[in-house]
């Protein structure tokens, strides 16, 4: 019995920034700030665009707000991503090991405060932080299997 089947495989452009800011922490802190807030910044850039096409209409006040709000989402995303990258390197250079409870550690204390400094109350803040740490310890083990 004949098979057929189809073999391919896909890959991405690579785009890399190197930043060197005089240490390892600061480095990947930038590092972490500058990538997921260009990947948040497109996100608005797409969903923008999108209305526009939608509503068939374009003008130089929805392009003006689109670019605001693209910087205010790009550094909101960035900021909690620096914070993320930030918090997993410290408790690597604490605990001395690098493994997933690394992520796990820096997720949490990262839904935490972005929770407690966005003023929630304090069941969310256990929520976040929970969500939080679930979420990098995915990421970890799915970079893993990758």
């Amino acid at each position: 019995m004949a098979h057929s089947g189809f073999s391919g495989s896909l890959t991405s452009p690579r785009f890399d920034l190197a930043v060197d800011m005089g240490h390892p922490f600061l480095n990947r802190t930038v590092d972490g700030f500058i990538k997921i807030g260009a990947v948040g910044a497109c996100k608005v850039a797409a969903e923008e665009t999108f209305d526009c096409l939608q509503r068939g209409d374009v003008s130089q006040h929805k392009v003006e707000r689109a670019l605001k709000k693209m910087c205010k989402e790009g550094a909101y995303w960035g900021t909690i991503a620096g914070v993320y990258v930030g918090m997993e390197y410290g408790i690597e250079r604490i605990r001395g090991h690098r493994d997933w409870k690394n992520a796990m550690l820096g997720g949490a204390v990262t839904g935490a405060l972005v929770s407690a400094a966005s003023n929630s109350h304090r069941q969310n803040v256990v929520k976040n932080a929970i969500t939080g740490g679930a979420i990098a310890t995915a990421a970890e083990f799915l970079n893993y299997l990758t």
